[in-house]
């Protein structure tokens, strides 16, 4: 199902003549795509096929160089999710340095009143030199109604000329998003039904036509969790939460090298022993999060010593012993791994070791715990803001790791959000998924608005694209409480467990998702509804008034699910 665009509000639409230059020696000229070949496809964020038509900014003497355009007196509303759509290209000009060639990023800003108010950023993309033209996504959101507001086009380095085509801003209509998810949902998450009734109960008592049924789901087959940590666990209003409303853990950082060694030889897994075993009294499986992360910052400062003056030999025999000792202690406990965070991001082993190192890490887990998910795991990728992180590198980071016979089980979205588009959410998954084949999951999802009605808004969005889009198999959290949460105006619940209007809404949802159906036999002894994947108890009350229990599981497809159930 592709993603769609609704008929939204277009609030700018830029036309090709109303662009200014932006720096003193930019010029701008109108120019046609003379090459049908060469235009872009259209793309989920558009609703319409490119022009043709774009404006070339050339002679650009510095990176904030480039054009800019106004938007209508008005236009822009406070509290309103904007989604910004068009197509960028560039290509070094005669004059250009040698430092212009490669990709290069090119960012879209919104300058309120003069820029005496802020500059927004509103999108961004990654475009190659030669013509071709990148999807320039992006989203934002303003506090206060502007006097007056601009659209900027730059990023790029000085003396690369930058082309843009068919630029709009979109205010998003959530309403008609959700309708339409509620009914993909429907498809994707959902099974007819039928229990056929037949015999007597155990007790001889018969079951007729008309027996009232009652039919609960218990579990979902779509799990959502949340991080932990030996703090948290400590909390029991914490717990409380966790433990009612999610089904998956993964570990804040107990499981992280950084945390297991944070000296050289001195191992502790105690920490990480205490958090599993607590998983393991609630009955949730964990993410194993993570086995090397691939940021400079991140890594402890012994193995950075140890690449700087030992060398590349003794490096790659650290790397090898965190993988055994890590894998060989905990072998079969972890369903999933990370294993290698943030490599669209960070690059110190492979900077180190060769871009091989990445496929021998992934390859030497899967020989010493084979039955683990392995995944790449990065940050936003799913927004659309970040041009290092777009969904085709994404891809060719996964394609570079199968080439090296990495056995790469799932991706990872981490789902840090604000001001959340679902179209521009459900593109990323749509362009992954085609590519890769691979599941997806969301792994350290939330939510940052100071605004809790906002909050509650954008949560949902994810939430909903997320549940209706058939690649993902599951979310993570990445905390839930007030002052237990990485990223500030995110918490579901406050720090004396209240729940707030982001996390009632989180519990909506999952209410929603989850099927309570009731009614009678028919003349054929049957009960037919339609629920969500996942495992159930029937109850049917026989002509004696006997109340008879019946577990089953309804699991994915196409056909109705038809269950002869003998009590």
């Amino acid at each position: 199902m592709a993603c769609t665009d609704h008929q939204d509000d277009v609030v700018f639409d830029a036309n090709a003549a109303g662009w200014a230059p932006s720096g003193a020696r930019t010029a701008l000229s109108l120019q046609h795509e003379d090459q049908p070949a060469r235009l872009p496809t259209s793309a989920a964020a558009h609703a319409h096929a490119p022009s043709g038509r774009y404006v070339l900014a050339a002679g650009r003497a510095d990176e904030e160089d480039g054009l800019c355009q106004a938007i209508a007196p008005g236009a822009l509303k406070p509290r309103v999710t904007y989604r910004v759509a068009g197509w960028v290209s560039v290509a070094p000009s005669p004059s250009s340095p040698p430092s212009s060639e490669g990709s290069h990023p090119v960012r879209v800003s919104v300058r309120v009143d003069g820029g005496r108010r802020g500059v927004v950023d509103a999108g961004a993309a990654c475009a190659e030199p030669g013509g071709a033209w990148a999807e320039l996504k992006g989203a934002f959101r303003l506090r206060e109604s502007p006097r007056s507001a601009a659209v900027y086009v730059h990023g790029a380095p000085a003396g690369v000329d930058v082309k843009v085509m068919d630029l709009r801003i979109v205010a998003t209509d959530r309403k008609a998003r959700f309708s339409y998810l509620k009914d993909k949902t429907d498809k994707v998450r959902k099974r007819d039904v039928v229990l056929k009734f037949g015999g007597n109960s155990s007790n001889g008592a018969a079951v007729s036509s008309g027996a009232p049924v009652r039919v609960v789901q218990l579990d979902n087959s779509f799990p959502i969790g949340s991080c932990i940590n030996g703090g948290v666990i400590q909390d029991p209003a914490f717990v409380d939460f966790f433990t009612n409303h999610f089904d998956w853990a993964v570990f804040e950082n107990e499981l992280k090298w950084y945390w297991t060694e944070a000296n050289r030889g001195q191992l502790n897994y105690a920490d990480a022993d205490r958090l599993l075993d607590f998983c393991d009294r609630a009955g949730k499986p964990v993410r194993g999060h993570c086995i090397f992360w691939a940021v400079d910052a991140e890594v402890q400062q012994w193995i950075k010593d140890i690449a700087d003056e030992d060398g590349a030999d003794q490096l790659m025999a650290a790397v090898q012993a965190r993988i055994r000792g890590l894998l060989d202690r905990y072998r079969g406990r972890f369903p999933h791994y990370d294993v290698n965070n943030e490599m669209l991001h960070g690059r110190f082993f492979r900077d180190r070791l060769g871009d091989g190192v990445a496929a021998m890490m992934f390859r030497e887990a899967a020989r010493l715990d084979p039955a683990a998910a392995l995944f790449v795991n990065d940050y936003n990728v799913e927004c659309g803001g970040d041009p290092s992180a777009t969904p085709e590198k994404y891809v060719e980071l996964v394609r570079d790791l199968q080439r090296g016979g990495a056995q790469v089980g799932g991706i990872g979205l981490q789902g840090h959000f604000t001001n959340p588009v679902g179209e521009v959410v459900c593109d990323a998954m749509d362009k992954l998924s085609a590519a890769t084949g691979l599941p997806i999951w969301i792994t350290e999802l939330d939510v940052s608005e100071p605004d809790e009605a906002l909050r509650a808004d954008d949560l949902e969005v994810v939430l909903r694209e997320a549940y209706a889009h058939p690649a993902v198999q599951g979310i993570v959290f990445w905390g839930f409480m007030e002052g237990h949460m990485w990223r500030q105006d995110a918490a579901l619940v406050g720090a004396d467990g209240a729940v707030n209007g982001a996390g009632r809404r989180f519990l909506d949802l999952r209410r929603e998702w989850t099927t309570d159906a009731r009614g009678r036999l028919d003349g054929d002894g049957q009960f037919k509804f339609r629920g969500f994947h996942g495992t159930y108890v029937a109850q049917v009350t026989t002509a004696t008034g006997a109340k008879m229990l019946k577990a089953f599981t309804v699991d994915q497809g196409d056909n109705a699910l038809v269950l002869d159930i003998e009590i």
